[in-house]
């Protein structure tokens, strides 16, 4: 087996460790009890859109929310296994005035987002 074949088969590996599934697994361990949607913006696994809802945000600043969330995923960015991770972290009231509102940063049209879209850097 070739170098590239084996590198081809790694990846597959870790992509598929990233998922909708998996992000939303971990977020919950990290704010117990919040309901968390994940959408896989593009199919790619690597790309994704979180809503996390928990009354235990109250009171809380935005980055004060998503800061927890951000230092578990920020080694899988830098790695390369997620992409984007757009986060919107709010309570069961703030959900129910925003509504069902998908962020997607390379769409068209989106509705306004009111959260953090972290990329990974690009490589020098």
């Amino acid at each position: 087996m070739h170098f590239i074949d084996r590198l081809q088969i790694c990846w597959r590996i870790i992509n598929a460790m990233a998922g909708a599934d998996w992000v939303g697994s971990e977020i919950k361990k990290l704010v117990p009890g919040a309901i968390v949607e994940v959408s896989d913006l593009h199919g790619t696994g690597d790309h994704f859109h979180v809503r996390v809802i928990s009354d235990s945000f109250d009171g809380m600043l935005p980055l004060e929310r998503q800061r927890p969330i951000l230092d578990f995923f920020m080694p899988h960015i830098k790695s390369g296994v997620v992409h984007a991770l757009d986060l919107k972290c709010m309570t069961e009231e703030q959900a129910k005035a925003a509504g069902n509102t998908v962020f997607d940063p390379h769409g068209e049209g989106e509705k306004q987002f009111m959260g953090i879209h972290i990329r990974r850097p690009k490589e020098k």
